[in-house]
């Protein structure tokens, strides 16, 4: 396994974090075990979850994921040796979480970490995320900024102030976005600065073949900033695994069972980048995961791919991904096949 750097912390997590939102609805509690003893025997020492979790997001099972790793942990005896990450919903209107309009407030961000402790049964989470913003700023799949005059939207002051509160207490050791925009990351980064807070030292955006968005902005404050990127769907919902090509719909699979729900990477553009990509990697010798995966791992501004699998055969290719070498040329021929749809999948 490799590590890196989480931020400008003293933390190495490896390059390959276990990604785990499909454990409680398309995984059981003994898959989940699965995954998570091979993975920290390859040297996987970062998991991702969220109090949202599993996915697609249902009031009968939220939270079922962290429930899983806390029932493992209590298992294996084992919580030191896992950088853990998770997440507080942002402003949504899922109000079975807290019985009201979910916001980045000082009352829910309080409720929901204690929810994620006591489910996860541990006593601290290294990395808390807010699982996209309270201001009304990201849309999924859209790369267009349509401004919407608000009133009501939690200061990132006062967001960064309960996190601080937190990190006081010892309940959580450092912070982190997702979903967010360059103008978001550098807000927090200066009011943290400015009045002593804690420090963003992550942000967990989509990045994949498909979806480069991340280029655009917020790479350079990635890189500038010591605050790197956690990749999430590199393989675009499995697109990039090729098991969807020639419109084949594998049984079990995210995009057969919920399709109607994820449509981000299954436009006509999506489907004709990647099957182009696909092709590319088996005309090298590769699986569509391995050059997907390898890619995102070469990205200078990345700190962790976040992987997902349902069963333990793509848990073991994904990780493996780490071992792979991408030629210059091969480098070359995939930004050919970008440069012609630069953004398919925003």
């Amino acid at each position: 396994m490799k590590y890196r750097k989480l931020g400008n912390t003293d933390i190495d997590v490896s390059l390959i974090c276990l990604g785990t939102m499909t454990w409680g609805e398309q995984n059981n509690e003994n898959d989940g075990f699965e995954q998570m003893d091979y993975a920290l025997d390859q040297g996987v020492n970062f998991f991702d979850t969220a109090e949202l979790y599993s996915v697609p997001p249902r009031k009968e099972t939220w939270g079922s994921t962290e429930s899983i790793i806390g029932n493992w942990f209590q298992s294996r005896k084992c919580r030191e040796k896992i950088i853990l990450a998770s997440k507080v919903t942002g402003r949504s209107g899922m109000k079975w979480f807290r019985n009201k309009e979910t916001r980045l407030d000082r009352e829910q961000i309080k409720s929901a970490l204690e929810g994620s402790l006591k489910r996860l049964k541990t006593d601290y989470i290294d990395l808390y995320q807010l699982h996209w913003p309270d201001r009304k700023a990201n849309f999924f799949g859209q790369l267009t900024y349509n401004h919407q005059k608000e009133d009501d939207s939690i200061e990132i002051k006062t967001q960064l102030e309960v996190l601080a509160e937190l990190v006081k207490e010892g309940k959580i050791r450092y912070i982190g976005l997702s979903n967010e925009t360059p103008w978001g990351l550098m807000k927090f980064l200066s009011l943290s600065e400015q009045f002593d807070l804690p420090r963003v030292v992550s942000v967990q955006n989509p990045y994949s073949l498909l979806n480069r968005s991340y280029e655009v902005g917020l790479a350079e404050v990635s890189i500038r900033e010591k605050c790197g990127l956690l990749a999430y769907s590199p393989l675009g919902f499995g697109m990039l695994s090729g098991k969807y090509d020639n419109g084949s719909k594998p049984n079990g699979a995210r995009l057969t069972l919920f399709g109607d729900m994820f449509t981000r990477y299954t436009k006509p553009k999506g489907l004709m980048c990647s099957e182009k990509f696909n092709d590319l990697a088996r005309k090298n010798n590769l699986s569509p995961s391995e050059m997907a995966l390898a890619f995102v791992n070469t990205r200078e501004f990345l700190t962790s791919n976040i992987i997902g699998a349902t069963n333990i055969e793509q848990l073991k290719e994904n990780i493996n991904s780490v071992k792979i070498e991408l030629s210059s040329d091969l480098l070359k021929e995939i930004d050919d096949i970008h440069n012609e749809n630069p953004f398919p999948c925003p």
